[in-house]
């Protein structure tokens, strides 16, 4: 059955023929643009027109396009700036150690420089750590036995003293610093040449030293080394005055002095070899304990002693005037061991006046009994003498 549109609405020709005769005027285009080379002109109208309708059709495409561009940039920026982060730290790192083996070599220099010029055997030692006691100030140097440290020597950098090698060991050496409390050095004053002893403070950066009132320092003075301990060579400087603390009750000063050598900023040090056979080996800590242990035992005994033996020897006045202990009457025959004839009689008879108008609440001090003479004198013949 055939469903054809009626004769009457036929309109044209059929939708094959129309299929065949577009078919054939494309083919035909084609033929004659590609010999010809005609349709140049149709097709750039036809490209104008059709350039809007283009661009808002890559418009989506441009867009997402270009997002990823700026991700993928704004990645790529980022390790970039991380890369550029990375070598400016390695390059500050580098400079930082350039700079700090340029001052160790000015180190290393100025204490080859001291060692030219000062007198004996030196050697020198790098700080390997510091002591594990934080209230010690104590540093471990590479330089023991071996390479003939031995106890007592002192350690100095460019500038001045540091401390003394305190424990050695066959390769290793412990030093105590010039501010440790246990450490004390004989010292003079560069200006006036008076001597002193400067002591360590423990932790505090100062160094303390007391001298007379009239002692001619200022601030400002420099000490140095004075050589009488025979361990420290003398003009070595130690210290530079910093402060002096005068008080109206005491007739010392305390000069606090700040150390000139670099305690805590060096890494090379010079150790003196001087011979240290006459000095005795510095006390350990539980020898220091267990000596001040002792010494407060001894004076607290002591004073004990004395406290019993004074109240032992305070013996109390009865009220008929007689003493306990000697069962005698108190006059002036019994208090003076003996009487003095002539002109002492008067001045021993004072005392004997005060003791018996003292009353019950007076107390001799008498462990036997006085001794009196033979044939004492009388009561009102030492009185008309007095007179």
């Amino acid at each position: 059955m055939q469903h054809s549109p009626p004769p009457l609405f036929k309109q044209g020709a059929s939708a094959r023929v129309k299929v065949v005769f577009f078919a054939v005027f494309a083919l035909a285009l084609l033929v004659v643009d590609s010999r010809l080379n005609s349709l140049v002109l149709v097709r750039q109208v036809v490209n104008t027109v059709l350039h809007p309708l283009q661009m808002l059709v890559l418009m989506p495409r441009d867009a997402s396009k270009q997002l990823a561009e700026y991700f993928a940039s704004t990645v790529h920026l980022q390790q970039e700036l991380k890369e550029l982060k990375t070598q400016q730290i390695l390059q500050a790192q580098t400079v930082q150690r350039s700079q700090t083996l340029a001052n160790e070599n000015a180190q290393l220099r100025r204490l080859l420089e001291l060692k030219e010029r000062t007198p004996g055997k030196s050697v020198l030692a790098e700080i390997l750590y510091d002591a594990r006691d934080e209230y010690a100030r104590k540093i471990i140097l590479n330089k023991g036995m071996q390479q003939g440290v031995a106890l007592g020597q002192p350690v100095i950098d460019d500038r001045g003293v540091i401390g003394q090698v305190t424990r050695v060991f066959p390769l290793t050496s412990e030093v105590t610093l010039l501010t440790d409390k246990n450490q004390a050095i004989p010292v003079q004053v560069e200006r006036s040449g008076m001597r002193s002893v400067i002591n360590g403070r423990g932790r505090s950066a100062y160094l303390d030293m007391r001298v007379t009132s009239n002692a001619d320092i200022k601030l400002g003075d420099i000490l140095v080394t004075s050589g009488l301990d025979g361990i420290y060579p003398p003009g070595l400087q130690v210290a530079k005055v910093a402060q002096v603390e005068s008080k109206a009750t005491t007739t010392f000063e305390v000069v606090l002095c700040t150390p000139v050598a670099g305690i805590e900023q060096h890494k090379q040090l010079l150790i003196l070899l001087v011979e240290t056979d006459h000095i005795a080996p510095p006390e350990s800590e539980e020898e220091r304990t267990k000596k001040e242990k002792i010494n407060r035992r001894v004076t607290r005994d002591s004073v004990k002693e004395n406290e019993k033996s004074n109240a032992k020897e305070a013996v109390p006045l009865q009220e008929n005037g007689t003493s306990p202990a000697t069962s005698l009457p108190i006059t002036k025959e019994n208090v003076a061991e003996t009487v003095p004839s002539g002109e002492n009689a008067g001045a021993t008879a004072q005392p004997a006046d005060r003791a018996t108008n003292a009353g019950a609440t007076q107390t001799v001090k008498t462990a036997k009994a006085p001794k009196v003479e033979a044939n004492p004198r009388p009561a009102s013949s030492v009185k008309e003498d007095k007179k």
